[in-house]
């Protein structure tokens, strides 16, 4: 299993490649086994034009991505990401939804977010929990059924969300 943290924080002092070799060690990697990886890992999300790079000069949009090579370094069959998009300008949003888009379809990668207008471009499935409550589980398609039709597919995302925590249109 892998795990990104919302608040995610770079070990000091390494490159961007020490980095992700470190979190396959830290998952029990043997650490020339780490590094061998690591180079697919920065691969899968665009980075590895930068593996010399110091983690501290990277971009926040950057970094996100670093953390993400860190939880695909060890090749989990299981990705939690909690926010990973929090924080990005909407270009960022867009590339990390395409990163998630190529990993491998018989991973599971749960998503923790509150950003809803990333559902419908990124996700196959929502669960909505509320206060401890599962409201919904099911498809993006049912879950925006409950949505008046006719508007963007975005207003129908926010208006679903509505309808399934707070009772409202």
């Amino acid at each position: 299993m892998a795990w990104l943290p919302q608040d995610f924080c770079p070990f000091p002092g390494l490159t961007v490649a020490e980095h992700v070799a470190y979190c396959g060690w830290l998952k029990g990697m043997s650490a020339g086994d780490a590094r061998a990886s690591t180079g697919a890992a920065l691969e899968a999300v665009d980075l590895s034009s930068l593996g010399d790079r110091p983690v501290k000069q990277l971009s926040g949009g950057q970094r996100r991505r670093m953390g993400l090579a860190g939880a695909l370094v060890h090749d989990a069959d299981v990705i939690l990401l909690d926010e990973p998009t929090a924080g990005l300008d909407p270009l960022q949003r867009e590339r990390f939804a395409a990163l998630l888009r190529r990993i491998e379809p018989q991973k599971v990668v749960v998503v923790s977010t509150h950003q809803t207008e990333d559902v419908h471009d990124s996700y196959g499935y929502v669960a909505i929990l509320d206060r401890g409550v599962l409201r919904f589980h099911g498809t993006v398609k049912d879950f925006v059924s409950v949505a008046s039709d006719g508007i963007d597919l975005r207003d129908r995302v926010r208006q679903a969300y509505s309808r399934y925590v707070v009772g409202e249109e």
